[in-house]
C-alpha cells in the first residue's frame, strides 16, 4: 500500500513539473516571438534544468545566415567565458586531488613566474579575478596566435614579464589574463594539453556528447557568430577555433549538454567534483570579491550564481539558482550592436521566464543608439566641410590676416587631434578593450570611431592647406 502511495506521488509529481514546464515553454516561445528578431540574431538554442533534471530544450533559426541548417538544442556553440567555469572546475579538481592549492602562490607552479611581478600571486587570486590584472591587460595580446600546439604556453610565457595593473588582492578586476594563466597552470601541473584534460575529466564523464574545447581545428558543426553590421549582421568568416583561448572563452557545448553540466554542479553530490568543492566555486572567493566566486558571478539578492559569455559573433548567458536546483543556458549565434541588434533582453528574458523571476526588460537603449548614429554621420560631415573649404577658399585664405582669423585656422587642428586620440586611445582603454579587439567584436562601430577621428583630423589639415596655399590669379581678381 505504501510503495503504491510513493509511485502515486511520484506520478503527480512528475505531472506537475511537466505542467509547469509546459507553461513555462509556452510564455517563453511567446516572448522568442517578439524579442528575437529585434536581436537580429539568426539563431538560438537554449535549455533548463528544474529539480535538478532538464526539463526544457528548444532552439530557433539557423546555424549561419543564408543558409537552411536549422539550430537545434544538439547544436554546438562557442560559450564564451562560461568557459571559465570549466576551468576553475579543473582546477578544484587538482586542488581535491592534492596536486593545487588554492592559497599558493603561481611561482611554486610556473617556474617562469618566479621572481617576477606576478609570480606572488595566488590560485585563488586567478580565479577569482584578484590578481591585479586589468581588463585591458586581458583583452591585450602579448604573444602572435600561430595555431601552433603550443600558442598558450608561448601566451603565458610573454606574460610573465608583464606587471598586474594592481597589487594582487586588493581589488577586483575582470581579466581573461587570469584565465590564460590557469589553463596552462593546468597544463603544467597535470601533463595534459588543457583541451584534452577538460575533454577527459570534466565534458566525458558528465556524458557531453556535443561539446569540446578549441583544439586548433575547424568544427564544421559549430553554430557560425554573427558581428553587428550597421543595423544587420554578417557571418564570421569560417576559421579553426584557437587554442589560445580556451581557457578564458574556448569551450564549445550545446544547450542539452549544458544542462547535464548545470545538473551536476547544483546536485551536491560527489561527482566530478565534490559537493563541498562545487559550493566553495559558488560563494564569495575573498573580501576583494564579494561578487565573484571561483569562476561563477554571484547574485545574492537573486539568489543565483551566472556567466555570460562572449566570443566574435556569439553571446550566450547560464544561470543557476542553487538552492531550487534550477538553471538556464541561452546560446545566440549574434553578437550585439552599440543600440542595435542588442543580445541582452533575449537572453535574460529567456532565463528569466525560466526561472520563474521578475523581468522587466533592458534600459531604453536610445542613447547609445544616438551614440553610434552620430559616430556614423559625422564622418559625412566631415567630408561635407572639406568640400566647403575647398569652394569657400578665398575667405578661409583671408583669415591669415588677423589673429582671430589665425585662432580659427590653427585651433580646429588641436581640437581634432586631441578627439583622434580620445576615440582611437582613450575610450577604448575606459571600454578594456583595444581597438584591434573592437574591431573584432563589433566592427561597425570600430570603423565608425576610426572614420571619425581620422576626417575630423583631414578637415583640419584640408583648410590649413587651403589657407596657406597660393591663389590662383583669377581667384585674385576676384
Amino acid at each position: 500500500m505504501r510503495h503504491m502511495f510513493v509511485v502515486a506521488a511520484l506520478a503527480v509529481s512528475l505531472t506537475v513539473a511537466a505542467t509547469s514546464a509546459a507553461a513555462a515553454q509556452d510564455q517563453i516561445d511567446e516572448f522568442i516571438e517578439t524579442a528575437m528578431p529585434e536581436s537580429k540574431v539568426p539563431g538560438l538554442a537554449y535549455s533548463a534544468v528544474e529539480e535538478g533534471s532538464p526539463s526544457l530544450a528548444d532552439a530557433r533559426g539557423v546555424t549561419r545566415q543564408g543558409t537552411d541548417v536549422a539550430v537545434t538544442a544538439d547544436t554546438p556553440f562557442v560559450i564564451g567565458s562560461i568557459s571559465k567555469s570549466f576551468t576553475a572546475l579543473a582546477v578544484m579538481q587538482l586542488v581535491e586531488e592534492g596536486t593545487v592549492a588554492l592559497d599558493t602562490t603561481l611561482a611554486t607552479y610556473l617556474d617562469g613566474f618566479a621572481g617576477q611581478p606576478a609570480g606572488a600571486i595566488t590560485v585563488r587570486q586567478l580565479l577569482s579575478h584578484t590578481s591585479g590584472y586589468s581588463t585591458l591587460q586581458g583583452n591585450t595580446s602579448h604573444a602572435d596566435v600561430s595555431g601552433e600546439p603550443d600558442d598558450l604556453a608561448r601566451a603565458v610565457d610573454a606574460l610573465t614579464e608583464v606587471a598586474p595593473a594592481y597589487p594582487p588582492g586588493e581589488r577586483w578586476e575582470y581579466s581573461n589574463t587570469n584565465y590564460q594563466i590557469a589553463g596552462r597552470l593546468i597544463e603544467v601541473v597535470s601533463g595534459e594539453d588543457f583541451a584534452g584534460y577538460v575533454e577527459s575529466h570534466i565534458l566525458m564523464p558528465l556524458g557531453m556528447e556535443s561539446s569540446s574545447v578549441a583544439d586548433g581545428e575547424v568544427h564544421p558543426s559549430m553554430a557560425t557568430g554573427h558581428t553587428p553590421w550597421f543595423l544587420t549582421k554578417r557571418p564570421v568568416p569560417d576559421g579553426p577555433t584557437q587554442r589560445l583561448y580556451a581557457p578564458q572563452g574556448g569551450v564549445i557545448a550545446s544547450a542539452n549538454d549544458l544542462s547535464l553540466y548545470m545538473s551536476a554542479m547544483m546536485n551536491g553530490e560527489d561527482d566530478i567534483l565534490s559537493a563541498q568543492g562545487k559550493a566553495t566555486m559558488m560563494r564569495p572567493a575573498s573580501g576583494a570579491s564579494p561578487w565573484y566566486g571561483l569562476g561563477w558571478f554571484i547574485d545574492d539578492d537573486a539568489g543565483t550564481v551566472w556567466h555570460s559569455g562572449s566570443t566574435p559573433g556569439i553571446e550566450t548567458l547560464l544561470t543557476m539558482a542553487p538552492a531550487d536546483q534550477a538553471g538556464v543556458a541561452v546560446l545566440t549565434n549574434g553578437g550585439s550592436g552599440i543600440g542595435f541588434g542588442e543580445t541582452t533582453e533575449l537572453r535574460n528574458g529567456i532565463t528569466a521566464l525560466a526561472l520563474g523571476l521578475d523581468y522587466d526588460g533592458e534600459a531604453s537603449p536610445l542613447s547609445r543608439q544616438a551614440l553610434f548614429v552620430s559616430l556614423t554621420l559625422l564622418p559625412v560631415l566631415y567630408l561635407g566641410a572639406v568640400a566647403w573649404a575647398w569652394r569657400y577658399r578665398t575667405a578661409i585664405r583671408a583669415k591669415r590676416s588677423n589673429v582671430g582669423g589665425l585662432f580659427s585656422l590653427w585651433f580646429p587642428l588641436l581640437t581634432t587631434i586631441a578627439a583622434a586620440v580620445v576615440i582611437l586611445w582613450l575610450v577604448p582603454r575606459l571600454m578594456g578593450s583595444p581597438l584591434p579587439t573592437l574591431r573584432v567584436f563589433q566592427p561597425d562601430m570600430a570603423l565608425v570611431m576610426t572614420a571619425t577621428a581620422v576626417m575630423g583630423v583631414v578637415w583640419s589639415v584640408t583648410r590649413l592647406a587651403v589657407a596657406y596655399s597660393r591663389p590662383r590669379r583669377k581667384e585674385d581678381a576676384r
